[in-house]
């Protein structure tokens, strides 16, 4: 006759305790007592099933292994560095969102990560909601509180955080990730970054206030939608063809930089900017395309910097640091050596882009711009006025590459079957674009420059056979 409270199913024991079954069994020299419910026949088969797993060694349907959210966050960050190979640049920026998680916990302790559950997620929305941060992560910047966008950026990384921990089975297996009941994608935005777009005369304004080394950066920035971490990463002659009148955007992993997305392009240059470019490069055929001010060749560690030089001496410095460390050299390391020798052979610093642009906004009244992108915003906007292609767009942007299905252009499957000739997409470019003030500004410093390295009656070759005269 069996018992009323009790049964045994090998190494499982089950109870009943007030209406409800519980199961106790050892599991990794470890008491386990799991809730099952109020069902005795569940909570049986519940038991044979935990019994036939302990019987093999294999983990049990309610087993999980218990882990302190920082040791999470490492095991995490690891797991984005090794195996997803992630970029260092995201892999940082979970770092710095979730270090809001690891401070609230200094102040709100959780022995482990199973024990965090939707109250501590709900308390630490408050807690981002009271905080001030620097904007740009400088110490002696102003601190302000999280923008709306910021908040959800932090619970997104910290769902990731908790979806992962479920997947290793960090958590109890019947409990839920904590942040997804806060249904962060309904959190509205009422505070975020403003983009303002400078008008057409605006841009113009702007252009005629720059000197002599900024007009080329800007007008390039304004003309192609650079980001600026690709415009300071341009190589000659690699990315730079005149005679062509293109402008390429490639990833450069052996040199330590890659494009945001990856998504490689090509955009037609205009006349004008195409004649700007000649005067600024003045007949160098290596090197970065945009220099830092001042700029001596003497003082470069490489001779004649191509990319296949620039690739060579990283080698040699990585080799040099493994030597002196006696361990090989992360990817973080390895970038901040291609960083030092990027700056060593002249390339302009994005941080330079950033300054010198708010230099220029202020000396125009425009003190409330401090973000060169603001350029690549004002692209965009020219082309949808323009009426360009939303394809023609994507690849003009660097958005979305044509064969990626998943990408969110909306045009499904027809851009699979798209192809799109580059005569296509310069004459949609020239179209949107010749109508813009800032063409004026750029013209009129062509033909005012006195660039000592110019020859007169130089000539630069045009798209479609034409010549474009550059004074001398």
């Amino acid at each position: 006759m069996p018992k009323a409270h009790s049964f045994r199913v090998g190494k499982v024991t089950g109870y009943l305790r007030g209406r409800v079954w519980y199961l106790c069994y050892f599991e990794n020299g470890q008491r386990r007592r799991p809730r099952v419910g109020p069902d005795r026949d569940a909570a049986r088969q519940l038991a044979a099933q935990i019994n036939g797993q302990l019987e093999v060694g294999a983990p049990t349907a309610l087993g999980f292994e218990p882990i302190g959210i920082p040791d999470l966050r490492a095991r995490w960050l690891e797991h984005h560095e090794q195996v997803l190979r992630s970029s260092v640049q995201s892999i940082n920026r979970y770092r710095t969102a979730t270090d809001h998680l690891l401070r609230f916990l200094d102040r709100h302790p959780v022995r482990h990560a199973a024990l965090f559950h939707a109250t501590h997620a709900d308390a630490f929305v408050h807690h981002l909601r009271t905080i001030r941060v620097s904007p740009n992560g400088h110490a002696n910047t102003a601190k302000r509180p999280l923008l709306d966008k910021g908040v959800r950026y932090v619970l997104e990384c910290c769902r990731a955080l908790f979806n992962y921990a479920a997947k290793r089975r960090h958590l109890s297996p019947y409990a839920d990730n904590p942040f997804s009941t806060l249904e962060i994608d309904r959190i509205p935005v009422e505070t975020a970054r403003v983009v303002e777009l400078l008008t057409p005369n605006q841009e113009r304004t702007f252009l005629e206030a720059c000197d002599d080394w900024q007009l080329p950066v800007f007008a390039t920035l304004l003309l192609t939608g650079l980001r600026p971490g690709e415009l300071c990463h341009l190589l000659l002659p690699d990315d730079l063809d005149l005679e062509k009148q293109v402008l390429h955007v490639r990833n450069k992993p052996r040199l330590g930089w890659q494009v945001k997305t990856r998504n490689q392009r090509e955009i037609p240059l205009v006349t004008e900017l195409a004649a700007v470019l000649y005067l600024h490069v003045a007949g160098r055929t290596s090197g970065p395309v945009f220099r830092r001010r001042r700029w001596r060749e003497e003082s470069c560690g490489v001779d004649a910097p191509s990319a296949a030089a620039i690739e060579r001496e990283l080698v040699r410095r990585t080799a040099a640091k493994e030597v002196l460390r006696g361990t090989s050299v992360g990817r973080a390391e390895r970038l901040r050596l291609a960083r030092d020798l990027w700056r060593g052979i002249g390339a302009v610093a994005e941080d330079r882009v950033r300054l010198e642009f708010i230099r220029v906004a202020r000396s125009v009244n425009l003190a409330g711009h401090t973000a060169p992108k603001v350029f690549r915003h004002q692209f965009a906007t020219v082309l949808q006025e323009g009426r360009v292609d939303p394809l023609v767009r994507n690849l003009l942007m660097g958005h979305a590459a044509a064969g990626d299905r998943s990408a969110g252009h909306g045009l499904g499957m027809t851009a699979v079957y798209t192809h799109t000739r580059p005569e296509t997409v310069r004459e949609q470019l020239v179209a949107a674009l010749a109508t813009r003030p800032a063409l004026e500004a750029i013209t009129r410093w062509v033909s005012m420059s006195s660039s000592p390295t110019r020859m007169a009656s130089a000539v630069l070759p045009g798209s479609g056979g034409g010549r474009v005269e550059v004074p001398g």
